[in-house]
């Protein structure tokens, strides 16, 4: 499938209480990645994602999905000339790739992702 959904992130208020939750419920396996205040979620088959403290407190905790782009500042200016609004301008993840968040014009927001070559 072109442009598949690669990651999925939890952005909550509880990171703990999440971790404590989703490791119990499905027996996912959590890697706490040092220095970033992030966990992994390793699900084994499928696509896995990450937990994180929310940015924005006044929102609600909520489940972030991801899709591959091949351009990440491409897509990114694609979807602003379509009608979306760009939340997050591409930002890069050291070492593992690039990442935009948009909310599209009815109001759903998404992430792209462009992993580094050989990821």
């Amino acid at each position: 499938m072109a442009n598949p959904f690669v990651h999925i992130e939890l952005q909550t208020q509880d990171v703990k209480k999440s971790r404590k939750f989703y490791a119990d419920m499905f027996d996912w396996k959590l890697e706490e990645i040092p220095g970033m205040d992030y966990t992994m979620i390793n699900v084994g088959e499928g696509t896995g994602g990450g937990i994180m403290q929310k940015p924005v407190p006044d929102i609600p905790d909520n489940w972030l999905p991801y899709i591959l782009v091949d351009d990440i500042a491409a897509s990114t200016k694609k979807a602003q000339t379509l009608g979306a609004a760009i939340c997050k301008d591409v930002t890069e993840v050291p070492g593992m790739g690039w990442f935009s968040v948009i909310t599209d014009p009815t109001g759903a927001v998404f992430g792209l992702w462009q992993a580094k070559k050989g990821m």
